[in-house]
């Protein structure tokens, strides 16, 4: 049989090519128009596919690209035309997806085509002038065009095949349903990019979004159980909660972690002394993080909305993927009751797509990096005291004022030079060992004690009633060799109250007047924006009185573990029916309020 293919069919082949070398050219350029899509798509996402991108990143962005040259080529039937289409496609995308990145500091998403209206009213407010990306993309795509446009013509509609058009089809619909509807991303840990958004590739990128992009519906939706569950919870005034105050202000301190949660952290001297000090007019204990090592923006998420991760497809965040218009915040509550609302990062306005998530949950305005009143650095970052200070210039402005931070100075990684920093916190050799670097994060942690303390120090000073709220997001990225060390044991023997102490962070509200004093409060972020707003004496909505009942069965909620009003840490499977039922109620109205807000629901999640 090999020997009767090699004698016919070769020999054709090769007669074949040499007698009409353009029909062989054709199909050269065409097979090479992925190509050509791909690096024309990545200039303009501002990647260098040669460095940027690993192996299996071009080749997982290769199929979809040839995919689509395959179907249209088999719906327009020549080469030529599929081609062109094909490469003016990808570039009118990549064009489109570059705007988006340019404006907004990250890549294009699935939301985004459906917030199309939005964007399509304030397109006249950016500059759309060509620059070198666009410029580089163009030239790309001109060449290609111009290698299409010399190609032989082809007379005819060229029919493919039937056999081999099957077996086109069959592996374009196969691999997208592989893809889209079973297991195979997450079996390989292939997730969306969410920082740095561009590192999958665009079109891979876009379509592992489209991907995760909507939240199953739970089991026992409906739009009738949920309005049975606005009647069993119809909100509270908030006039029996206490003293309303003229200045709420919530930070999250990014990778605030406090290691004495662990029995074999041992350093030379308490690197949170002033932390620990805290006591008058002070609620305090542990937040278990949704998150550990990275995430930042799924805490501020479930701290400002109530909404938890564990409901979301794993690895995905709301900011960039589930967050609308007039979704239900603290911003949104605090700003029904007269306070003005203001968002402050001392970063990049471009990271986690806080700029449209803010607006999208209600704040009035927003501070980034270039707002920062007198700028001290420790490291690369902005220090904790400087953003702290640019929150009293705000909040002495405004008469009543709502206030949400995002710090900075603590970010990974810990092996940067020591500007502004100084060795103040020494660790037993097995742990300098087991991470060279993490003198560093301890060392940065005793400036956020230090900016903490100044922090509550003007406050206490401020004739206005002033609440405060601090948390971390969660623990730094230490290597696993330092949680071991912690531990005494390997990681994959720990139990599961062990694995959520890498979970834990410190949170308190503090408060410059009398509020009542408590200890060792175990919490998770979701529940906390309730607890901020009972303590300011803010009404609550239907829906945060049943996080605050169902806060009292399952004080913390996580994608890791949960914590039960007993004390004791389960693992979901080992939940018993009452918790199972609170949680499949907590589920349906997550649901509801995040995904399916219906007119008749909204006034159980919002009060204007």
């Amino acid at each position: 049989m090999k020997a009767l293919l090699y004698k016919d069919t070769f020999p054709r082949l090769l007669a074949d090519m040499r007698e009409r070398p353009g029909k062989w050219l054709s199909r050269l350029v065409f097979l090479l128009g992925p190509w050509a899509c791909l690096w024309m798509v990545e200039i303009l996402n501002e990647n260098d596919i040669f460095s940027d991108l690993d192996g299996w990143q071009v080749l997982m962005n290769l199929v979809w690209y040839y995919g689509l040259f395959f179907v249209l080529r088999l719906v327009l039937g020549r080469n030529r035309r599929a081609a062109a289409l094909g490469a003016c496609l990808a570039f009118t995308f990549g064009l489109v997806n570059h705007y988006v990145l340019r404006f907004r500091g990250r890549i294009l998403f699935p939301a985004d085509i459906t917030g199309w209206r939005t964007a399509a009213n304030v397109a006249d407010g950016f500059d759309y002038s060509p620059d070198l990306y666009i410029t580089q993309a163009a030239i790309l795509l001109v060449a290609y065009l111009a290698l299409v446009f010399f190609c032989v013509p082809q007379t005819r509609r060229a029919k493919i095949r039937l056999p081999f058009a099957l077996v086109l089809w069959t592996a374009v619909l196969g691999y997208s349903y592989a893809f889209f509807f079973t297991g195979m991303l997450p079996a390989l840990g292939i997730y969306t990019q969410q920082w740095v958004t561009q590192r999958n590739g665009f079109l891979l990128n876009f379509t592992i979004a489209l991907r995760y992009s909507s939240v199953d519906e739970p089991e026992g939706y409906s739009e009738e159980t949920v309005l049975q569950l606005m009647k069993e919870y119809p909100g509270t005034d908030g006039t029996s909660q206490g003293e309303r105050p003229v200045n709420i202000i919530g930070i999250m301190n990014e990778s605030f972690g406090d290691f004495s949660i662990f029995d074999g952290f041992a350093p030379s001297e308490d690197p949170l002394p002033f932390l620990h000090s805290m006591e008058e007019n002070t609620i305090q204990g542990w937040m278990y993080s949704p998150v550990t090592g990275g995430g930042t923006a799924t805490v501020e998420f479930e701290f400002l909305t109530g909404f938890t991760s564990l409901f979301q497809p794993p690895h995905t965040v709301a900011y960039q993927l589930y967050v609308e218009e007039d979704m239900p915040s603290l911003a949104a509550l605090a700003g029904s009751q007269g306070y003005d609302t203001t968002a402050f990062h001392p970063y990049k306005s471009s990271g986690w797509n806080r700029v449209l998530a803010y607006d999208y949950l209600d704040f009035d305005s927003q501070l980034y990096e270039e707002d920062v009143v007198e700028p001290c650095y420790i490291r690369h970052y902005v220090s904790d005291l400087s953003d702290y200070r640019t929150i009293f210039q705000t909040t002495e402005e405004e008469d009543r004022s709502f206030f949400f931070n995002v710090t900075m100075q603590n970010h990974s990684g810990y092996a940067q030079g020591w500007n502004n920093l100084e060795r103040t916190i020494l660790l037993p050799d097995e742990l300098k060992q087991a991470d060279s670097t993490a003198e560093q994060y301890m060392a940065l942690a005793r400036e956020s004690d230090k900016a903490l303390e100044e922090l509550i120090a003007y406050y206490s000073q401020c004739e206005e009633p002033t609440l405060i709220v601090f948390f971390g997001d969660h623990q730094p990225p230490l290597k696993n060799a330092f949680y071991e060390q912690l531990y005494g044991k390997k990681l994959s023997e720990r139990t599961t109250e062990e694995v959520m102490r890498q979970y834990a962070v410190p949170f308190f509200i503090w408060a410059n007047y009398d509020i009542e004093e408590r200890r060792d409060v175990v919490i998770s972020p979701n529940y906390l924006g309730v607890l901020t707003a009972q303590t300011a004496g803010l009404p609550l909505t239907g829906y945060m009185e049943f996080l605050a009942d169902c806060y009292e069965v399952l004080p913390a909620v996580t994608p890791v573990g949960f914590c039960t009003a007993g004390g004791e840490f389960l693992e979901e499977k080992e939940l018993n029916e009452e918790q199972r039922e609170w949680l499949r109620k907590y589920e349906i109205l997550n649901y509801c309020g995040m995904v399916d807000l219906f007119d008749e629901a909204r006034p159980m999640f919002c009060l204007n």
